[in-house]
């Protein structure tokens, strides 16, 4: 999940331009080998691409990380409506159902040997990219495990304990984390957290059983309760003095983070290699600490093929090997995404594993522990629209003097808008 707010249409434009220029876009070389690989920045796909080609010298890959998973969202959109596509794509979860709506654009994976294999994931992250007939248009590659990510020195100076079970006890709810907030303000008169939006109410909406869809596929997210409260979590936060003020992802965000100026933030699986990798500095300063509530999931993404790729045996070999249940237990070990395969949750590379970088942190267990008690719920066509338009909402009321008390009806006014 990427938040930046950059043009989405400058990003596909960009994209389309490549993609058009003769002997550069499109599809690989045409070799039944090579191919051309779309995702999104920030993630450290590369890895897994040099690991790949370690592996296969014979194959050649374009890796373009065309910018956010939005950005690459709407450049495949763009793309699929009449310009060349790429023989492999990554689509971030909450992007994915506007694409499973349209199984004509995309290769069913069956078709090259996804029935064999389906049975290695998750069964609810599985069932988000089956289509209505059954077409299997994606495979996952990770899921959002949660977590807080905290600066140990600043919550030492704080006076707050640095030890994760002690940390983790100070906030069992999300209540008592903004409560924390305010005793960390107190004591150092700075930001507890980078931002209410996406370290509170994106965290806690996550947590739900139920989101902005029901079970029954049904729009809900203007009457559940339950995203009502995450809402609310989110506009106290942005009320109470504690946060940076800064936009996960932009250049201030990232700043801050190398900085120190904010102690802690919501920390999904993946966002251990966007710390490491944007605050190199602060290796050994960061601890990981439980999430409050306990469970949630933030975040995952799905390979692809889309339906006019000049080598889509060449992206399914990729994704086969790849996403595999060892090359997923190897992806967590080198940028720290957590796998969508169960069966390697017990495996000591995975359950035994420390991060250095955060303090010996035992990541494996972390992260898999935050799934225990998950209850998946329906991502539905609007669901990434919907979620912008309520972050939104609370970035308004946090850094433009929004009115907290019309903020629920605010988003709900835009959602409508944005949705039709």
């Amino acid at each position: 999940m990427t938040l930046r707010p950059l043009s989405l249409l400058a990003a596909a434009a960009l994209v389309l331009a490549a993609a058009c220029t003769p002997g550069t876009g499109g599809g690989g070389g045409g070799d039944g080998k090579s191919f051309e690989f779309w995702s999104f920045a920030a993630i450290n796909q590369k890895a897994s691409v040099d690991a790949y080609r370690q592996k296969h010298s014979d194959v050649e890959i374009k890796l373009t990380e065309v910018g956010t998973s939005t950005e690459t969202a709407q450049a495949l959109t763009t793309a699929l409506a009449g310009g060349k596509v790429p023989d492999l794509v990554l689509i971030q979860g909450d992007n994915l159902p506007k694409f499973v709506q349209q199984p004509q654009n995309f290769v069913d994976l069956r078709t090259l040997g996804a029935d064999d294999i389906k049975g290695d994931y998750l069964d609810w992250v599985m069932k988000q990219s089956v289509a209505k007939d059954g077409e299997v248009l994606g495979v996952p590659t990770d899921v959002g495990g949660m977590a807080i990510a905290y600066r140990t020195d600043l919550f030492a100076a704080a006076q707050l304990p640095t030890d994760p079970a002690a940390a983790s006890a100070l906030w069992p709810t999300w209540d008592a984390f903004i409560e924390t907030g305010k005793r960390y303000k107190q004591a150092t008169g700075k930001a507890f957290i980078d931002n209410a939006a996406t370290s509170v109410f994106y965290q806690a909406v996550n947590q739900v059983s139920e989101k902005y869809y029901s079970e029954g596929r049904e729009l809900v997210y203007d009457r559940n309760p339950q995203v009502r409260a995450a809402f609310d979590l989110g506009v106290k936060a942005a009320t109470a003095g504690i946060t940076a003020g800064q936009t996960s992802f932009e250049s201030a965000w990232s700043a801050g983070l190398a900085q120190g100026a904010y102690a802690a933030v919501a920390a999904p699986s993946w966002m251990l290699n966007t710390i490491r990798s944007t605050a190199p500095d602060t290796k050994g300063k960061w601890a990981i600490a439980k999430i409050p509530g306990g469970a949630g999931n933030w975040g995952g993404s799905y390979l692809a093929i889309p339906k006019r790729a000049k080598n889509p045996q060449a992206a399914w070999n990729y994704i086969k090997e790849m996403q595999s249940p060892q090359g997923q237990l190897e992806h967590f070990a080198r940028a720290g995404a957590l796998p969508s395969t169960p069966s390697v949750y017990q495996d000591a590379k995975l359950s035994s594993l420390k991060d250095p970088f955060f303090t010996d942190a035992p990541t494996g267990k972390i992260y898999t522990d935050s799934l225990l008690g998950l209850k998946p719920f329906y991502i539905g066509p609007d669901s990434a629209t919907i979620g912008q338009e309520f972050l939104n909402s609370i970035t308004n009321v946090e850094q433009s003097g929004g009115n907290p008390a019309t903020a629920w009806d605010d988003a709900l006014r835009n959602i409508k808008t944005a949705i039709g």
